[in-house]
């Protein structure tokens, strides 16, 4: 029976977690607009984002870890003493100086790597090789906006307040579903420029989604403001944000790099493949999102309530969270088990790429529901700075399960595309399992200790 107390911390939870899940969902239609559109094109076109993705995920994981820190580091802060604004904008401050460095060592390292990169993921040469290259080398150029507005997310959502990213964030990606169709397809004076308009348009948007970032986070209005006077790196604060973001860091970028290599196994059985497993990723991801949203939420407020010392409280909002997820992500897998072919036929309407869509739907529905949950509890070790397991637990599903089952199952039993699927579901299953199995040891439980 829930308690009074449960559904207090359920509400709390969802008021903070329903922006995030919005804010997310809007981060990820980006990408979905482009392969919407670039779908007409061709599957070569559509395969450009789905490749991109993976790889920029590898690079950009270095710097994603810093807001990972900076949103548990205020969350804790905020908790302890809400009327302290200067140690919150402190550190405000410092994640910015620090996402700002990183966005420029990932625009360089993206632009460098690009073509390499392709040729290391055995991207089939011709059309898909040359858009795929257009597509990334273009993305990363942007690099800078997508930083600054993560330093917006993270530095705003650390102190409860979501809804402003959310509202940044509708407007940037109704300005990037107006944009992608014109310089996809050309308008007026503007001519057709294809897959690279499409990363051009979201370029663009972003742009603007930053500016307004900036604008925010230096107005001081919003309760966090970025203060010159805080922007030199403070050697304690920095060892405290590399002590809980660099695990995170290395976890995404391994993790990443394991899904970029796995990308590789799926470009050699052609581009039929290529965008079934494009187009599928996409669905699930979009299904998981609310998953990511909670995970966030969770993050924020048990934090916040290991910052005033309710640890009780903190691991209730994670209960809550994994209630509210596993009801949602079990009934949308359902429907994307029942209805995969419709779905994948909305992005390209190509039959052997909607039989090998349907294929990847029937081995990983079940699987995306455990990885949900275990999304959630990941947010537990957000909460408490306690990211190593994490990274731990994220490099065995990588590099430990699925990248060998992606090479031995299609190769050494002969399965096939299906091979592939049965490592992915195998993989999120198992660490689900190991990553419940730690949240209840409760070593999570952490309030961190900040200079008075």
């Amino acid at each position: 029976m829930e308690t009074r107390n449960e559904r207090s911390l359920a509400g709390q939870l969802l008021r903070v977690a329903l922006p995030i899940m919005l804010a997310n969902l809007l981060q990820t239609l980006y990408n979905m607009v482009d392969a919407y559109y670039l779908g007409k094109l061709g599957k070569e076109a559509i395969s450009a984002p789905s490749i991109t993705m993976n790889v920029s995920i590898f690079i950009i994981a270095f710097g994603v870890g810093f807001s990972i820190a900076g949103t548990t580091m205020i969350a804790q802060a905020y908790g302890a003493d809400k009327n302290n604004r200067e140690r919150v904008d402190f550190l405000a401050s410092q994640v910015f100086i620090l996402n700002l460095f990183m966005s420029l060592v990932v625009l360089i390292l993206g632009s460098v790597l690009t073509r390499p990169l392709l040729r290391l993921l055995q991207v089939p040469e011709g059309l898909t090789f040359n858009y795929a290259s257009q597509y990334m080398a273009i993305t990363f150029m942007g690099m800078p906006f997508f930083f600054i507005d993560m330093v917006l997310r993270g530095s705003l959502q650390g102190i409860g307040d979501s809804l402003t990213p959310l509202y940044v964030q509708t407007v940037a990606v109704l300005f990037n579903v107006v944009l992608d169709p014109i310089f996809i397809f050309g308008f007026g004076p503007i001519p057709a420029m294809e897959v690279a308009g499409a990363a051009i348009a979201t370029n663009i948007a972003r742009f603007f989604s930053s500016s307004v970032s900036l604008f925010i986070l230096f107005h001081g209005k919003k309760l966090v403001r970025v203060r010159l006077k805080h922007l030199r790196p403070q050697k304690k604060t920095i060892m405290m944000m590399l002590r809980i973001g660099m695990p995170a860091s290395i976890g995404q970028a391994f993790s990443s790099l394991g899904f970029a290599v796995i990308q590789g196994v799926v470009n050699s059985f052609g581009s039929s493949v290529i965008a079934a497993f494009g187009v599928g990723n996409r669905v699930t991801a979009l299904f998981n999102m609310p998953a990511q949203g909670i995970s966030q939420g969770c993050a924020v407020l048990s934090g916040k309530k290991l910052g005033e010392g309710k640890h009780d409280e903190a691991e209730g909002v994670i209960r809550s969270g994994l209630w509210i997820i596993g009801v949602f992500i079990s009934f949308g897998m359902a429907l994307v088990f029942i209805f995969g072919d419709y779905l994948v036929r909305f992005f390209v309407d190509d039959a052997e790429v909607v039989f090998y869509g349907v294929q990847m739907f029937r081995y990983t529905t079940i699987s995306v529901v455990f990885f949900a949950l275990y999304t959630v509890v990941c947010g537990a070790f957000q909460a408490g700075g306690k990211t190593r397991p994490v990274m731990t637990m994220n490099l065995v599903r990588l590099w430990g399960l699925r990248v060998p089952l992606s090479y031995i199952l299609p190769l050494a039993f002969g399965l096939g595309t299906q091979g592939i699927w049965l490592g992915m579901a195998l993989s999120n299953m198992l660490v689900a399992i190991w990553a419940f199995i730690l949240f209840r040891k409760g070593s999570w439980k952490v309030t961190l200790k900040f200079d008075s």
